[in-house]
């Protein structure tokens, strides 16, 4: 029972966020239901059915116009909309009346859908916040509390494996952190007494005794989410503009058809039904319905072809704003390389084979959860190297591990646990030339001494160059953003070919950065995949987010490549142009249209009839030529 209730809740949500759009597509049909029966003769019954559409598909829209105009005292296009739907009624044009409500009511379901999607990461970055936590006090047990009830000063048990629940400083213990939360970067970081953790981070093996530093409601996790709020509350310059010109267009509108109710009567002496049949016939030829047409179907057919080529636009808006891209920064970890280290190099002792080497190393790893050891088992499969079997493993956080082969005593881990004067020796130089080049070395040590080291390094994805080539080509500059060190940054954006980078990035002073692009370029676009991209993805101009990222990531831009293709990123560019050019087409020829309409509509040459057919007639050419986005 509780499940069908939950299910029946669930659809009853579902119908509340789909409203707007369900009720015109309803109007819709009971529009062409009503055009039947006119045809039929039926015209009682095709009235009721208009009626029945007018309230259905014009509701949603006419409430929030009068709620707008009365909040704002300001008149707004959705009243003009349906002051025309009305009058083409009056004068016996309920068709005509019908389809503008159809056509305003189903592009504002549009708008609504997108704007409920766009503020879903909000509550997906939550889901990620720990609600309780392991509370130690003196030598008692820990206990379970709520987040909310602690205060700084508090320590906190933190299991191997567990999310870290809040800011603080490592009192007691030593661990690896996964920080990609907060940094975005793949490599777990190590971390000892006295180290800062953050809220929202991953503790992968040792136990750790936490001092909370910060409270609940300042941690860095916490700003994250404040500053995708922040972001995405700020208005677009073409939202302002766009409220800019509604008012005064319908100011302008309305104020002409009042005066054609009297002036003609009194000054060029036409009788009291021909001033009110022009008066009318003018408030429907200078409905916005074609320049509506103008934009929308261009822009849903560039978002469909846009689909069928893996990008999903979140809305036309966001189309707008690629076609004036100046800058594109880019984050590093899973947009640019592939996310995860692989094995490059492996240098082994002379006595020993490379097989023998990798086996040993791979059956001592086998047993840990640490990416370096995936790294390293998945070279071991490419390589088809079986490991070795019957280790005994002691795991120790923050350093490497121990292991026992057959009584025979190994270590794995960094030069300081493995010994960093027998490490520098066995290296010589290729350890500093392979950290130079941004990658990770550990080395594995026996009863002989160093027996080999292996560098692994998150690696640039097959298509990053091309992707950035293409950019570059379409006049576009590209940034990386990383949260990475200097050397690995420098390294990554040569091999990329990016034109700058910046390197040990917080999601904090990403949003600088971009901040500070947006003053220089003005028109700025980020792409990210994690969680702390996502207030730089709302900050941009466009926000685009690969697909295979975090769900917040892929809420929270504007655009998600869903085959994490960076290449697709320049296609989209280009579609915007066309789109573009085409959407200027349909402007322009539509306001000559209703120009020359109004204007033959005062001089008495055209009449109600011919007035609506080219009224309609040239809302279908333009939706004809907008539907030319549907081509590749």
């Amino acid at each position: 029972m509780d499940n069908t209730n939950r299910e029946n809740n669930v659809l009853i949500e579902k119908i509340k966020e789909h409203g707007e759009l369900i009720a015109a597509l309803v109007s819709g049909v009971i529009i062409l239901l009503a055009w039947r029966l006119e045809t039929a003769g039926l015209s009682t019954a095709s009235v009721i059915a208009y009626l029945t559409a007018f309230v259905i598909g014009g509701y949603a829209k006419a409430k929030e116009g009068i709620l707008d105009t009365l909040e704002n005292k300001n008149l707004n296009v959705e009243l003009l909309m349906i002051l025309a739907a009305i009058g083409s009624a009056i004068i016996g044009y309920w068709t005509e009346g019908a389809i503008l409500i159809f056509i305003f009511a189903l592009s504002g379901a549009l708008e609504t859908y997108a704007m409920n999607k766009s503020h879903r990461e909000i509550s997906a970055l939550m889901n990620l916040q720990p609600e309780e936590a392991w509370l130690v006090r003196g030598g008692f047990q820990p206990i379970k509390v709520p987040v909310s009830s602690l205060k700084i000063g508090d320590h906190l048990l933190i299991k191997p494996g567990e999310r870290i629940p809040v800011d603080g400083q490592i009192f007691k213990g030593n661990s690896t952190i996964d920080e990609s939360a907060i940094s975005g970067e793949s490599m777990p970081v190590t971390k000892q007494v006295g180290d800062e953790v953050y809220a929202g981070t991953v503790n992968l093996n040792g136990t750790l005794t936490v001092n909370m530093t910060k409270p609940n409601t300042e941690t860095l996790f916490q700003r994250i989410i404040t500053l995708v709020q922040s972001a995405q509350s700020e208005k677009s310059p073409s939202q302002q503009f766009i409220e800019k010109f509604e008012g005064r267009y319908v100011k302008f509108v309305l104020a002409t058809v009042v005066l054609m109710l009297f002036l003609p009567h009194y000054l060029l002496g036409w009788d009291w039904t021909t001033t009110f049949y022009r008066a009318m016939v003018l408030l429907v030829v200078a409905s916005p319905c074609a320049l509506v047409a103008s934009i929308t179907p261009a822009t849903l057919s560039a978002i469909s072809n846009g689909a069928r080529k893996g990008i999903l636009f979140k809305g036309g808006v966001h189309l707008e704003h690629l076609s004036a891209l100046q800058l594109l920064a880019v984050d590093k970890t899973g947009t640019l390389t592939v996310g995860k280290p692989s094995v490059t190099d492996v240098i082994v002792r002379e006595n020993l084979s490379e097989a023998e080497a990798i086996a040993t190393l791979a059956s001592i790893e086998a047993q840990s959860n640490h990416p370096l050891a995936h790294a390293i088992m998945q070279y071991a499969k490419n390589q088809k190297i079986e490991p070795t079997q019957g280790i005994e493993i002691e795991d120790v956080p923050g350093w490497g591990l121990k292991a026992t082969i057959q009584n025979a005593a190994y270590l794995v881990g960094k030069p300081e646990f493995v010994g960093r004067e027998e490490a520098a020796q066995f290296a010589d130089s290729a350890a500093g030339k392979l950290a130079e080049e941004g990658k990770t070395v550990i080395f594995m040590k026996d009863d002989q001494g160093i027996a080999a080291l292996v560098a692994m390094k998150d690696t640039v994805r097959d298509e990053a160059k091309d992707a950035v080539k293409l950019l570059k080509e379409l006049g576009i500059s590209v940034a990386m953003l990383t949260g990475d060190n200097k050397k690995t940054a420098k390294t990554i954006a040569k091999e990329a070919g990016v034109n700058e980078y910046i390197a040990e990035c917080l999601p904090e002073t990403k949003v600088n950065h971009i901040k500070g692009y947006l003053d220089k370029y003005s028109n700025v676009g980020m792409v990210g995949d994690g969680i702390n991209d996502a207030p730089a993805l709302a900050t941009a101009t466009v926000g685009i987010a690969m697909g295979g990222g975090t769900d917040v990531a892929l809420e929270t831009a504007d655009v998600v490549l869903m085959k994490n293709d960076l290449s697709k990123i320049a296609y989209a560019v280009r579609l915007s142009k066309k789109m573009q050019k085409i959407v200027k087409q349909n402007i322009i020829f539509s306001i000559a249209v209703i120009a020359l309409l109004i204007i033959s509509n005062f001089l008495q040459i055209v009449d109600l009839p011919f007035g609506v057919i080219g009224h309609e007639g040239s809302t279908i050419l333009v939706i004809l030529n907008g539907l030319r986005m549907l081509k590749s």
